[in-house]
Parts: C-alpha cells; structure tokens; sequence
C-alpha cells in the first residue's frame, strides 16, 4: 500500500526500459487514438493485481477452515503471492525491455488470470500455495510492462496526468480489495475473491491489443540486447523465500531445531550469492553500486518496514475479528474500511507536510504514531469492542504508515539522476512488497496459535504479544529514520516523483 508523492498509488514502479517513453523514436510515432481508454484497461489491470494484495485478507479464517488449513499454510497463503511478485519485479522490467512491452504484459496477464482460476479451484493448501505463487509471477511480469506501456503511449502534460490517474486507481485497489473481499466470501464464497479475475483479465487481454491497433510497434523489444541476470532473480527469491520457511518453522518447532535454523542459514547465504553475482555479471539486475547512495537505502529499510507493518496488521486484525469477535467476513470488509480512508489521508497530509516540514521530521512523527496505534492494539481481549478498542489504534498507526509510505518512495528516489530512477523506484517498489511478505511471517511466527480456533475460542495472548512486536518495529525505525532519511526538503522544481 504504498503511496506516492502527491497521489495515493500502491503499485509497483518497475524499472523503465532503456529505450523509455521518452526516445525520439517513440516522439514521432503517432499516439494511438484510444489511448486514454487503454489507460483505463491498463490500470484496471493494476488495480486487479493490487486488491489481491489485501483482498485475501478478510478470506484467510474462511479458507483456514474450508481447507482444513493451520496458521503456518495460510501464513504461505499471502506471502507466496507478494514473494514472486516482489522479487521477479526488476527482472519483469528487463523483460518487458528485451521481449517487448505488450508482449510482457500479455504473458503476465495469461499467467495472472490463469492462476487466479487455479486457486479458486483449489482443494487443499499445497495446490492454492502453488497457485498463488503463479499469481505473483504473472503480476512481476505484468506489472513493469503495464507500466513501461503507460510511459510509452503519454507525452508531455499527458504523462503525469496519465501516471496520476494510474497511481490513483491502483492505490485504489488496497481500498476496495478488503471490502470486495467481505462481500465475496460472505457472498458465492472464498474462491470468488480469485474468479473475480478473469473477466477483468479476459477484457484486458483483447482490449489493450485492439486499442493499440497500429501503435503497436511502439511497445517493442529495445534494440539494445541485454542479457538477463537470471542467477541474481533466482537468489533474490531464495533469500527470502528460505527466511520465510524458516520462521514458520520456528512457530511449531522453536529456534533450536535443525528444521529452523538451517533454511535461516541457507537464506544468509542465498543474499551473499546474490551479492556476489551481481559483482561478476555483465549486466546485473541490481546495480550495487546504487545503494551506496544512502538516501535510496533509508528509503528502501524505511519501506521495509512500513509495508511489513501495514500488512501484517491487516493478517493480524482478520484473524482477531473473525475468530476472537465472530464477526462475519462482510462485517470484517466494512471495519476496514475506515483503515482504508486513514492510509489514504495519511498519505495526502505527508505528501504536504515533507514539502513544508521535510524528510526526517515526516518519518519520525508518523512511526512514533503508528507505535501509539500498535500499543493500543496490544490490550485487545475477547471482550473489546471492535469500533472502541481495534479500530482507532488501527487507524492511528494506518494514519502514520500513509505518510512513512510517501516518504520513503521521495526520500529514495531524491537527487538520483534521471537514468537511475527507473531501477531506484523499482528497487523502493520490490522492497514494499517483500517487507509485506517478511512482516506476515515475522509476526504469523510471534502470534502463534492466537492464529486458530474458532469464534470465541482462540487465544488472545499471542494478538498482544505479535502487536506489541509491531510497536517495538515502528518505535525503532522512528529512532532510525534520524539517520536513514535524507535531511532538507523535496526540491519543488523536480515535481512529484511519479512524474519521472
């Protein structure tokens, strides 16, 4: 749920082909006459691939329960689904560059749509893990094409008001995707939260072709081949994938069985290989010499730490309200959506005061108030009420995280020059949706068995212990953010970041 600079988008921001929008070759190529309703269909897809990012939310205990599912499958659940997408992200956008932008993303799209069918006909754990990770797969390669597509097809003052439109509905879909999901499971069922894709998906894939008509051609491959760092996009996803399993594990097992600490040990190694390719390869996926520049890490550990938070309170609060309260999904979609309203506005007041205020004092103020709102989640019981007791800590901290999203995207991408803002945006983009991946795990593996049972029956004591987790987090990036975030204020002159 990230939020841009002047806007509230959520997507990812890949890594602009070489050959981007701006080429002289594409200057004098005709727009196409229907570009605007390509923009619609374009960021309807965005907006797809979004909501499924919290729309899975408000379904987990349905689906726990149907499928006879524990805390640490549906754990895997979420985070299979944000993995691949945020690992395969930077490679989605070399792809896009060597293969072509409409080819990308049509692949995507067919990978996306078909494994939104597969998962809402799974059966068991293992087939709608899989299937979510192909979802991931699908939104990587999507997602940059969709993008690179935009930046391509919109010149001049049409650029950014196209790519405020873009951001606009897909920040959208965090919003919408906990309602729709309420409605849905409460509705024809859990799996329609997944077949809801498919018309989406089908029209997007005649649409954006027949729309493009001769302005095809603008969305080719790059003349300039570059290799693909596909050793560097198997370790990114190693990493993280391995530390994941690990601290699942550790929820059943503790940290002293082999089953725990090895996988932790082989992700260790999985981020130095990663480390160490990207040293030897011609073309890396990541340029390392890029993160030398400190602002573009502060903005990469601030937004870390942000998506973590935001998301994994978002698992958090399902399971509470649904298992400990017996709301209904329905019920549980509409006390969202007061934490959809609080992000939103969150981001709009931060986008203003770092112009007024600057960096450091917009990050600190807002995680100290996201840990206010984590520690007043930290006494709910089998007896709050959920419009007393989780709603407004929800909100405050939603309210801070708002804010820290928008500025970590403008602190990272500040005093870049022009040709390294596509990967530096998409850098900050891949690191929104593993901190939402590693945060589930990190507090599923703190909540505990608080994560099971039924209405009225599950433990309390592992909410309070997993939220008490979430204040110390926000309570020590505050503290860190002195140092991460860059001093000063955003230039006026360079507009909003999105606009690059």
């Amino acid at each position: 749920m990230d939020q841009r600079h002047g806007a509230p988008p959520t997507e990812p921001h890949p890594p602009q082909p070489r050959h981007d929008g701006e080429a002289s070759s594409h200057d004098t190529s005709p727009v196409p006459p229907h570009h605007w309703r390509l923009l619609g269909l374009l960021s309807l897809a965005q907006f797809m691939l979004i909501a499924d990012v919290t729309v899975i939310n408000v379904a987990l205990p349905t689906i726990g329960a149907e499928l006879s599912l524990g805390g640490a499958a549906l754990t895997w659940v979420v985070t299979a689904y944000t993995l691949f997408f945020g690992s395969l992200l930077l490679l989605g956008g070399r792809l896009a560059d060597a293969a072509g932008k409409l080819r990308m993303f049509l692949a995507g799209l067919i990978v996306f749509t078909a494994a939104s069918i597969a998962s809402g006909l799974a059966v068991n754990g293992g087939m709608l893990i899989a299937a979510r990770s192909a979802q991931g797969i699908g939104a990587a390669l999507l997602s940059p094409a969709a993008m690179a597509i935009v930046t391509t097809l919109f010149r001049g003052p049409d650029r950014n008001k196209a790519l405020g439109i873009w951001a606009a509905i897909g920040g959208a879909g965090s919003a919408v995707g906990v309602l729709l999901g309420g409605v849905l499971v409460s509705g024809p069922g859990w799996e329609w939260i997944f077949f809801i894709n498919v018309p989406v998906g089908l029209l997007a894939l005649f649409g954006v072709p027949v729309l493009l008509g001769d302005a095809r051609s603008m969305t080719g491959p790059s003349h300039m081949r570059t290799p693909l760092d596909l050793p560097g996009a198997l370790t990114l996803i190693a990493a993280p994938a391995l530390l994941i399993f690990g601290l699942v594990q550790a929820r059943d097992h503790g940290f002293d069985a082999a089953s725990v600490w090895i996988p932790l040990a082989v992700a260790v190694l999985s981020a130095a290989v990663f480390v160490a390719v990207e040293r030897t390869v011609r073309e890396p996926l990541v340029r390392l010499a890029l993160l030398a520049r400190r602002t573009l890490v502060g903005g990469i550990l601030v937004m870390l730490a942000a998506s973590g938070l935001l998301i994994s309170t978002f698992f958090l609060s399902s399971f509470y309200v649904q298992h400990v309260l017996g709301y209904s999904p329905l019920k549980t979609g509409l006390v969202f959506l007061p934490i959809a309203v609080a992000i939103t506005i969150g981001a709009h007041l931060g986008s203003r005061a770092i112009g007024r205020l600057g960096w450091r004092p917009v990050g600190i103020s807002s995680f100290v108030l996201a840990a206010v709102g984590a520690a007043l989640l930290t006494g709910l019981s089998r007896e709050s009420s959920v419009w007393t007791g989780l709603v407004p800590g929800f909100a405050l901290l939603s309210l801070g995280l708002g804010a820290v999203f928008v500025t970590a995207t403008t602190a990272g991408m500040t005093g870049l020059p022009h040709q390294d803002m596509g990967l530096a945006s998409g850098l900050v983009s891949t690191s929104h949706e593993l901190g939402a991946t590693l945060g589930v795990a990190v507090i599923a593996t703190i909540a505990g068995t608080s994560l099971e049972g039924g209405a009225g029956t599950a433990g309390v004591t592992g909410f309070g212990n997993a939220f008490t987790a979430c204040v110390v987090i926000a309570a020590v990036t505050a503290a860190a953010s002195a140092f991460l975030l860059p001093a000063g204020k955003p230039d006026p002159a360079q507009g909003p970041v999105f606009a690059h």
